[in-house]
């Protein structure tokens, strides 16, 4: 007989290893799981109800058994990755009944968090815009494009700042911080869809369909003739070949990531990195979870952002945990308009 606080708890299975693209079939619904919805008596850990899932880019390498800077993800067990949830029990001080926390979680509808670091699982204090942003421009992608963009790229007003993968949940911030910083901004993507967003709702000076350019160094040379400053890197391969001639001197590249390689498995060469020397270029890859310390920072910054109205923002929501693996493959062939959620469950 079922314990009376016993109750189902769907799940996204990881199924096994992968080599190159990654397919919907490598993820598994289980519908046979459940869970206690109390902690144990004298427990330090948290059980979780999942509201929102956040699908980044990042997850791809933990689908590989390499030397990726976060865990492989498990064979058998769920997937795991940022969310937004609340807290439907506690035996932990940092946390009671109630809250609302965003951080590490399974890909479930419920989770069991023993022991949770300060640094991944924190409490949301700030609500006075939709929970699901903190699975994104108040989370982990927006302190990405705050880090990456305002502190180690260290912007002028007046500089030249280009973005690739512009439209995706890091791009979209990084754009617009630029903007409210005084650059110009320039900023690529894979439709015209994006491209109409990029200049007509995030602000950004000017944008392109790099599908439509047969000539990316040109096309570069064409926005920037005084070359690039600043430019954020999303993309990698190809598009870095072609930029790093554009750059300006003392210029700075902030790598974010390289989304063009995940899926490969022999990486593309980049043939001219004489260029960083000759231009003094300072090229500079960057994990957030190093920086989190800053986290109180950027939050003062984002809520006088969302008080003068200054920021706009777009979600691609799904609904239900079973859309989870086509949400997240769908990142790698831009089927994705700004941010991807998966909604789980109504707060």
């Amino acid at each position: 007989m079922a314990n009376a606080d016993e109750v189902s708890n769907k799940q996204i299975i990881f199924r096994d290893y992968i080599c190159g693209f990654p397919k919907e079939t490598d993820m598994l619904l289980s519908t046979t799981g459940t869970i206690r919805l109390k902690v144990p008596e004298g427990s330090n850990s948290v059980l979780l109800k999942n509201l929102y899932l956040s699908c980044d880019p990042y997850m791809r390498g933990r689908m590989t058994q390499s030397d990726s800077y976060v865990a492989a993800f498990t064979p058998g067990k769920p997937i795991t990755g940022y969310a937004v949830s609340e807290v439907l029990d506690s035996g932990n001080p940092n946390f009671e009944k109630g809250d609302y926390v965003w951080g590490f979680a399974g890909w479930e509808q419920y989770s069991f968090i023993e022991n949770p670091h300060p640094m991944s699982l924190m409490k949301i204090s700030y609500t006075d815009v939709p929970l699901s942003y903190y699975t994104g421009i108040l989370g982990m992608t927006g302190m990405t494009a705050y880090v990456g963009f305002n502190v180690l790229a260290s912007p002028k007003k007046g500089e030249s700042v280009y973005v690739s993968a512009a439209s995706g949940a890091v791009g979209q911030m990084v754009g617009q911080f630029a903007k409210l910083m005084g650059c110009y901004v320039v900023g690529s993507a894979g439709s015209k869809e994006k491209v109409d967003l990029l200049k007509n709702k995030f602000g950004f000076d000017d944008a392109f369909n790099y599908k439509d350019e047969p000539d990316w160094t040109a096309t570069l040379k064409r926005y920037f003739p005084k070359g690039i400053d600043i430019y954020f890197e999303n993309v990698g391969g190809k598009m870095l070949e072609a930029v790093l001639p554009n750059m300006a001197i003392h210029g700075r590249i902030p790598v974010c990531g390289m989304i063009s390689q995940y899926n490969l498995q022999q990486q593309d060469g980049v043939h001219n990195l004489t260029q960083l020397l000759k231009k003094r270029v300072r090229m500079e890859g960057f994990n957030v979870s190093d920086h989190y310390h800053l986290y109180p920072k950027f939050m003062e910054l984002m809520k006088q952002y969302f008080t003068d109205e200054k920021l706009v923002y777009v979600e691609d929501m799904v609904e239900g945990i079973e859309s989870a693996p086509a949400a997240l493959i769908g990142l790698f062939t831009g089927q994705n308009v700004g941010k991807q959620v998966v909604k789980v469950s109504h707060e």
